[in-house]
């Protein structure tokens, strides 16, 4: 029989609209559109809130249109909790149960809801950067054996899951996708020129959340190397995102002697007006599965210094749409920005390639007709499980 909608219920923690949920509501809005092939996918958010109201998440997703439910908790690993989401998915009775996070991993295995739903659980990487997220890892590893189909975002976190026993033939790669790049205002430009100070310098943009995996650290290093080169132009190295680094950040710039060169803007809601300022995009990361940040910079056609770290080599080739360097290395980064400083054909030929990737690869549109096809994949392969 030809399924007209697939009905998916998605469990997510987070307390901001990070990449992983803006995609989940994305392919939400997209998914209840029927194309000829594909059936419809109704996409339900669950949360989880402390205190009243609802999470940023929850909001942004009832604001798509999308079904919402949100759990209550005191704390993090609320036993009120368990009563709350059996009842939810009770009531929603869904085709597939999605979890996005360690928690909601645990929570379906040790409930046995892999028992009674196709399970399909995402993995976004590891952070260890301490004991207690060294835990969490390991109990992850028990959670995600008794999914029916694990997704990542690339192939070396595919090869982490699969050294941590999980089987291969359950582990699918989907990268992350981007929405066409629509400009800002030229006035909002102009307005962040003047909010900088910048007039003819070139801009140096670095996006993400101010932690050690993401490497900033190595891209003010870098600053400081580049400072010093004769052929380097004038530049300001502009920093978008909030994180625990920031006061350690901060204190580097000032030993490093190059706080004229280095503008911390924060958290930014709307970050089109950099990336129209903006003469490249540097990623200093030791660590990323398929970043947005990358996909964005691309979709706006900047030019891209990136290191050679997780599934960044999948989606920018070096040479071609984007120029890779190996994490940690701050005079490599200097060396790879001042290339694409100095060439401007290389930059424009680097730009021009980035965003034909992305408007051929990495569309909301195929990301619909893979992860659709992922379900009923699912579907199929559980109604013919001994379990099912």
């Amino acid at each position: 029989m030809t399924r007209q909608t697939i009905r998916v219920l998605t469990l997510i923690e987070s307390p901001t609209v990070t990449g992983p949920a803006r995609n989940i509501i994305e392919f939400g809005k997209l998914g209840v559109v029927a194309e000829p092939g594909p059936p419809a996918v109704e996409t339900m958010v669950v949360t989880y809130w402390r205190g009243a109201g609802e999470s940023p998440v929850a909001a942004a997703a009832r604001n798509a249109g999308l079904p919402v439910a949100t759990i209550s908790e005191r704390h993090r690993w609320d036993t009120q909790a368990i009563p709350q989401l059996r009842r939810i998915i009770a009531e929603y009775r869904p085709d597939i149960l999605e979890s996005r996070n360690i928690k909601s991993h645990f929570l379906v295995r040790a409930l046995g809801l892999h028992r009674q739903y196709p399970w399909v659980a995402w993995n976004h990487g590891y952070t260890e950067r301490d004991w207690l997220d060294r835990t969490y890892s390991q109990l992850d590893r028990w959670s995600l054996q008794a999914a029916f189909r694990v997704v990542t975002v690339c192939r070396p976190f595919a090869e982490t899951l699969e050294r941590r026993g999980i089987d291969r033939r359950k582990i699918t790669i989907l990268h992350n996708f981007v929405k066409p790049f629509v400009p800002a205002p030229t006035e909002d430009i102009e307005r962040l020129r003047r909010s900088l100070g910048v007039q003819n310098q070139a801009v140096i943009l670095a996006v993400g959340r101010l932690s050690s995996e993401k490497g900033q650290a190595i891209l003010l290093q870098a600053a400081a190397r580049l400072e010093k080169m004769n052929e380097a132009p004038d530049f300001r190295v502009v920093v978008v995102g909030e994180g625990p680094e920031k006061e350690s950040l901060l204190r580097l710039t000032a030993r490093l002697g190059i706080g004229q060169r280095i503008v911390m803007e924060g958290f930014q809601p709307d970050v089109r007006p950099y990336y129209c300022l903006s003469t490249l995009l540097a990623l200093p990361s030791y660590s990323e599965g398929s970043p947005n940040v990358v996909l964005e910079a691309m979709a706006a056609g900047l030019p891209i210094a990136a290191t050679d770290a997780g599934g960044v080599p999948e989606i920018l080739e070096d040479g071609i749409s984007g120029l890779l360097v190996q994490p940690g290395d701050p005079q490599a980064m200097a060396e790879a920005i001042l290339r694409i400083l100095q060439d401007k054909d290389l930059a424009l030929k680097l730009g021009a390639a980035a965003r034909s990737r992305v408007e051929a690869t990495y569309t909301p549109q195929a990301y619909r007709r893979s992860l659709t096809k992922l379900y009923l994949a699912t579907l199929e392969a559980a109604s013919k499980s001994p379990a099912a």
